[in-house]
């Protein structure tokens, strides 16, 4: 009764350290590596039933000091076996049967174990006994096969049969491992799928806005990049800051989802090229009514020459006074359309040129039009990029939307703070950050590096439609200015800068894309 109850003990705690394995490639080596311990087995096997096929996962034997599959990163060139009744494992998968055999040498008219025999041929081993047991899990579907080999009797390396406790024991871990492994696999499965949902989302947004959609994958690599930076730090201000595989697992989901907002902002807000573009660029207008206004100029000169009392000294004024009103009047369409592409700083006095221009007027068939519209003058005197205020506001909103969204999501445990982080990477440390306008400490380290990481990369994109690729000097110096304000933590930009992480990360960066560039080549 006290063997039993130790084995029942025993049992129960190897089903708990299985249950609470969560990396299939170690509950895989543990599985067998229990049962080994349980049976006495020298040596063993594990089998996952994969396309329609027993792959070999786990190989472990203790004579031939072999141990390799799952966690060990030493992997398993033997074929996997086919399902066919003739192999033993095979067997006992089709039939859901637990098979016992004393000696593999002995003659079996229903197994094949040339296999073995080859195996033992080319090592030296010499199999003997062996329990093979299907993995039935809480469906009671058959996803693996025990194999065990060579039971050796307590104490010695004599080889023995597995005996009844030892087949009662090794089924029971099985059914338990089985279940395990199949919680593993569906945990794994829900991760993939959940991993899945965001490249969806980034792809989504990357099929609206290509621009965009290389900012998130960006953004992200570099938001863990400053993280494990920071992880690095041995001295300083983050000498005693570290993140966990965890937290870092949240910082990366926050930097893939920061700006999933933008699938609801339109793309001519998004990539808007230049000041008067919208669902088009409305300077064609422009050239309309500036090429109208030609055309009228040149109307009135040819009526000043029709009368046949005008004097030559009148027609050279009047050809004068054409020219100088052609000249001005291509200058104005020349000046109104660099005022249309983006802008460091819009001056005042271009303002107001660009506010004489639009009262100018010209006849059109449906009687007298500015040559600039209300709409058109406000677009053009846009001071900083292409975007108005309303459409700032527009952009800004995106924020908000992401935050919303990630609300309908369930994040628990680890990512629970994905949306508080995602939402967050406009906020500046003084205040003037947007949706919430938080301060100093209301905003967390994670969203800081977060912040600086989305900040970095649209000064360093190169394939924007609305702003020329910043040469490194400027853009360090636009980073610094923000700091100085206050507006992004200073002590990870003196990281970024010191430690030339952004470099670290830009050639990583540009390898990573050129070998996945050679890999869809070849």
């Amino acid at each position: 009764m006290e063997s039993f109850q130790r084995q029942v003990h025993h049992l129960t705690e190897i089903g708990i350290a299985l249950s609470g394995e969560l990396n299939l490639d170690a509950l895989l080596q543990k599985t067998l590596g229990f049962a080994r311990e349980l049976t006495l087995a020298d040596a063993g096997t594990l089998y996952l039933i994969e396309d329609n096929l027993l792959q070999f996962k786990i190989l472990q034997n203790d004579t031939l000091q072999i141990y390799k599959g799952g966690a060990t990163g030493e992997p398993i060139t033997l074929d996997p076996v086919r399902m066919e009744k003739t192999n033993v494992s095979a067997y006992a998968a089709l039939l859901r049967q637990t098979v016992r055999v004393e000696d593999v040498y002995d003659e079996h008219d229903e197994f094949d174990f040339s296999g073995p025999r080859r195996y033992d041929a080319l090592t030296g081993y010499h199999s003997r006994s062996m329990l093979v047991v299907p993995m039935k899990d809480h469906e009671d579907e058959v996803i693996g096969v025990l194999q065990l080999i060579n039971a050796l009797k307590p104490g010695t390396r004599e080889v023995i049969g597995f005996s009844d406790e030892s087949v009662n024991l090794a089924e029971a871990l099985a059914s338990q491992a089985a279940v395990a492994i199949s919680n593993a696999n569906l945990i794994e499965e829900t991760r993939n799928l959940f991993e899945s949902l965001i490249q969806v989302l980034a792809t989504a947004t990357d099929q609206k806005s290509h621009y965009t959609g290389n900012h998130i994958q960006r953004v992200a690599e570099f938001n863990v990049f400053l993280a494990q930076a920071i992880n690095d730090k041995t001295d300083g201000p983050f000498a005693n800051v570290h993140f966990s595989a965890r937290e870092l697992d949240e910082i990366r989901i926050a930097g893939w989802l920061h700006d999933v907002g933008k699938i609801t902002t339109p793309e001519w807000v998004m990539d808007k090229a230049t000041k008067l573009e919208g669902i088009f660029d409305r300077a064609e207008l422009i050239r309309e009514r500036f090429e109208n206004k030609r055309l009228r100029l040149e109307l009135e000169r040819l009526k000043r020459q029709s009368p046949s009392d005008v004097t030559p000294e009148e027609t050279e004024a009047a050809e004068r006074e054409y020219a100088e009103k052609l000249q001005g009047l291509e200058a104005d369409l020349e000046f109104v359309l660099a005022c249309n592409q983006p802008s460091q700083r819009m001056d005042p006095g271009a303002v107001e040129r660009l506010s004489t221009i639009a009262h100018q007027m010209v006849e059109e068939r449906d009687g007298p039009h500015a040559l600039l519209t209300d709409s058109e003058l406000h677009n053009l005197s846009v001071s900083r990029g292409t975007l108005t205020g309303e459409q700032m506001a527009i952009m800004r909103d995106h924020v908000t939307t992401t935050a919303k969204m990630l609300a309908q999501v369930p994040f628990r445990h680890h990512l629970k703070n994905v949306p508080l982080y995602a939402a967050q990477h406009h906020e500046r440390l003084n205040g003037t950050g947007y949706p919430l306008g938080l301060k100093g400490d209301q905003i967390p380290l994670q969203s800081r590096i977060l912040a600086i990481a989305d900040f970095y990369e649209a000064l360093a994109a190169k394939d924007r439609p609305y702003k020329k690729a910043l040469p490194e000097e400027k853009l360090l110096e636009i980073l610094q200015a923000a700091s100085n304000a206050g507006e992004i933590d200073p002590d990870i930009l003196q990281l970024l800068t010191e430690d030339k992480v952004h470099r670290q990360f830009e050639a990583e960066y540009e390898t990573r894309k050129s070998q996945k560039k050679d890999a869809s080549a070849s």
